[in-house]
């Protein structure tokens, strides 16, 4: 299973579970499931929680993504080296 950074990235922001997604547009209108998971579609469910600009989550997804494939990198090089790999590296080597 891919990983999902939006996700991810929401999470690093107003301590954790204050999102979720909308159901509906604007309009009334049912979004599909498939298409509910974005940016646009969020909704705060948490007191005092503040959406993020979406630079910002964007910034943090990259973020996300820069230190799994340095954690990558790293992990290939320690096992040809047969060093022991941090908690990080197995994780993004193995998804475990």
């Amino acid at each position: 299973m891919d990983r999902d950074y939006l996700q991810d990235a929401l999470h690093t922001f107003n301590g954790g579970n204050w999102y979720g997604w909308k159901k509906e547009d604007d309009n009334g209108n049912i979004i599909p499931n498939d298409q509910r998971m974005t940016y646009a579609n969020i909704k705060i469910i948490k007191d005092g929680a503040t959406i993020p600009s979406e630079a910002d989550v964007n910034a943090k997804i990259q973020e996300l993504k820069d230190a799994e494939a340095n954690a990558k990198t790293s992990g290939k090089a320690k096992l040809k080296a047969g060093e022991a790999l941090t908690d990080a590296e197995i994780a993004a080597l193995f998804g475990a």
